[in-house]
């Protein structure tokens, strides 16, 4: 079982997210969208955020519906679905938890964009076999860079330097790993064990081509940085314009002509599928 739900989280960070988050790969929701013979059927994007999954899934579902426990979170997806002129989107307040009273039908997509981690996991997956419809695909999605292909960066551009940033960030706040109220551990099994337990059985990864292209600006970075819920504005208190100062400082430092390579790595999409009739 997972920790109580705190719901300061991530406070202070949704308007951060958009700006600061980078893209998964430009491939995302054409796959996804194909794995589960998405046109003409639902999906449900959990932990949807600001709605960049959501909204990119739109144009090839017959509706998305997005679940995300942060009001905040929440009203930068409505915006951003605004801009995109997207209507078929339906945004909810709520926990994966919550699904089973929730009455939300059938879906033939289930998205979990680096959220299924802060759920707890097994019960929420034997939640989401029920949800899906026959042949439907529970997928995980997070960035990859351990074991992926190195790149090379634009010139000029040096990769963002985050093992100094986590410095800075531990000088401030500790060397724990802060999460609204309090500290985490993430989770060390990995998901192909845990979705053995459950009627999904073994699932298969898939990785598509990141993003190589990224070059960020110093405040994209600091976006980017109180995007996490470790490093939430409010965790900072009064202590917020000196810990921006320091880490403008740094980033500078680093890169003169103040632009950064942003490597997320690769795509990593885990499948699950719901056996078909």
């Amino acid at each position: 079982m997972t920790a109580p739900y705190d719901p300061t989280l991530f406070s202070g960070t949704a308007a951060h997210y958009l700006r600061g988050r980078p893209p998964y790969s430009r491939s995302l929701s054409e796959f996804l969208a194909t794995e589960a013979h998405l046109p003409g059927h639902r999906a449900l994007d959990v932990g949807c955020g600001p709605g960049t999954v959501a909204v990119d899934l739109a144009p090839y579902a017959a509706e998305v519906v997005g679940l995300d426990p942060d009001g905040e979170m929440l009203a930068e997806a409505a915006a951003y679905a605004g801009r995109r002129g997207v209507r078929n989107v339906r945004w909810l307040q709520g926990r994966a938890e919550d699904l089973p009273a929730l009455a939300l039908g059938r879906f033939a997509l289930v998205v979990f964009a680096q959220s299924f981690h802060w759920t707890d996991r097994e019960s929420v997956a034997e939640v989401v076999y029920d949800l899906l419809e026959p042949g439907g695909v529970i997928a995980l999605v997070s960035h990859m860079v351990e074991g992926r292909p190195r790149l090379v960066g634009p010139a000029g551009a040096p990769p963002i330097p985050h093992d100094a940033i986590k410095e800075v960030i531990g000088r401030y706040l500790g060397p724990d790993r802060r999460a609204g109220q309090g500290t985490v551990v993430l989770p060390t099994e990995r998901y192909e064990t845990l979705f053995t337990r459950t009627r999904f059985g073994r699932p298969r990864t898939v990785y598509l081509d990141g993003r190589a292209d990224l070059v960020q600006s110093v405040e994209d970075v600091l976006a980017s940085v109180h995007s996490m819920s470790y490093a939430a504005p409010p965790l900072f208190g009064d202590r917020l314009e000196a810990f921006d100062a320091d880490l403008r400082a740094l980033l500078t430092s680093t890169s003169p002509a103040g632009t950064f390579w942003d490597w997320p790595g690769d795509t990593e999409v885990l499948l699950a599928r719901k056996p078909a009739l």
